[in-house]
């Protein structure tokens, strides 16, 4: 907020001179066209630099992981009012670009200066349920050539030396992390829980949406299904055998269709069974004292500021990324004891709130199950509506009109 009241008062000059005598009318020297393009368009790029950082801001669906609510080339417009707005933790940064300038792939800023959190008063705060766009938790490192490429999965899948030596690694502050799009399940202080691939808070199941995708393993009398909609085959076992990642309203058509024999949640491994292959470990990483998978996790209590948690060498892995990267503590673990900031304990108060965000395509999103908590200051805002969107064709040949100007909360209905 600081450097964009720095910009309005360089812009301000000699308009707002309060304790400056004017000069009559005719004694002032008239600005050359150019002077006024240039004096119009300065007050353009303010403006719209304080609407990006204090009201809304555009983003843009570049995966599939909310689909079907969101789809890719839908492009919204971020209430940052709905939750309060930041004042930005880096405050010498190139106007309305958010990390990296276009064409030359470079950092759009610098990290000399940084503020801490704080955020200004808003209408609300993080709701079950609420779509929220919000800057990635493990965002703060990146490879330069992918920015979509998760860091610590290719780490994992290819090994952090293979990384290293191709690939030119960044870093990141968390208001220039990569921004995320993703449904808040569940907020700080719930239970969460997932079973078979359905998702439990505080023990009761959460909310359907129509829209909501999960992969099922569908069984025929040989012949194909014909349902509405188009579902998205992913993989034909045999020629009676299908897996389909369809949504809530396209499943209960599926299970009505003449050609089907039988239709359940495909699930990738059973309870208590962590993933083989170290790239498709969940959170928190640690399969010893966590076998969790992306349909079989928790119960984990979601952490809220203020309470506290005692810590221990089984449920540490839980906290370490709070503790020290989003809470900045000095944390050591030594012979079984627990130090933080070179002091031993065993319990340890949450400063902020924390959130876990889950795609609507449960089945195809990189989320909290895999990253874990969202921590409040990473929250951007609530997605608010769709002001445009088009298909793979482009928006000459494959406007999506019936998506344009509609509320969030009327396309995920």
């Amino acid at each position: 907020m600081k450097s964009s009241f720095f910009l309005l008062i360089i812009y301000i000059n000699d308009r707002t001179m309060f304790f400056r005598k004017k000069k009559p009318v005719e004694e002032r020297k008239k600005k050359s066209l150019l002077r006024e393009w240039l004096d119009a368009g300065l007050f353009a790029l303010i403006a719209a630099s304080l609407l990006r950082a204090f009201i809304f801001e555009a983003y843009a669906i570049p995966s599939g992981s909310m689909e079907g609510s969101m789809l890719i080339n839908d492009h919204l417009f971020v209430n940052k009012l709905a939750y309060g707005p930041r004042i930005p933790n880096t405050p010498l940064a190139l106007p309305l670009v958010h990390n990296t300038l276009p064409l030359v792939n470079t950092k759009s800023y610098t990290d000399a200066i940084q503020w801490g959190y704080h955020r200004l008063p808003g209408f609300g705060s993080v709701q079950r349920n609420d779509v929220v766009v919000f800057n990635g938790p493990d965002g703060d490192t990146a490879i330069a050539e992918n920015p979509e490429l998760n860091y610590y999965q290719a780490c994992r899948a290819y090994g952090r030396d293979v990384i290293l030596s191709n690939y030119t690694i960044v870093t990141h502050p968390v208001d220039k992390k990569e921004n995320l799009i993703k449904r808040c399940v569940a907020i700080p202080g719930d239970v969460l829980e997932i079973r078979d691939a359905r998702v439990f808070i505080n023990g009761q199941p959460e909310t359907d949406y129509p829209h909501t995708k999960k992969n099922y393993l569908v069984i025929t009398n040989g012949r194909a299904p014909m349902i509405d909609g188009d579902p998205e085959l992913l993989k034909t076992i045999n020629n009676s055998t299908y897996i389909y990642n369809l949504q809530n309203d396209q499943l209960s058509e599926m299970q009505h269709d003449g050609n089907v024999l039988s239709v359940n949640v495909y699930l990738t491994d059973n309870k208590g069974q962590a993933p083989q292959h170290p790239a498709n470990w969940v959170f928190p990483l640690d399969t010893v004292n966590y076998k969790w998978n992306r349909d079989n996790y928790g119960p984990l209590t979601i952490p809220r500021a203020g309470t506290t948690v005692r810590l221990t060498s089984q449920n540490i892995a839980l906290y370490r990324r709070i503790i020290r990267n989003y809470e900045h503590n000095a944390l050591d673990e030594r012979d079984g004891n627990i130090f933080i900031n070179d002091k031993e304990t065993n319990s340890y108060t949450f400063k902020m709130n924390y959130y876990f965000m889950m795609g609507d395509n449960r089945d195809n999103s990189l989320d909290s199950r895999y990253w874990g908590f969202v921590p409040e200051d990473h929250v951007v805002g609530k997605a608010w509506f769709v002001w445009l969107s088009y298909g793979d064709g482009g928006m000459l040949t494959d406007m999506r009109w019936g998506r344009l100007l509609r509320g969030i909360h009327a396309l995920e209905n």
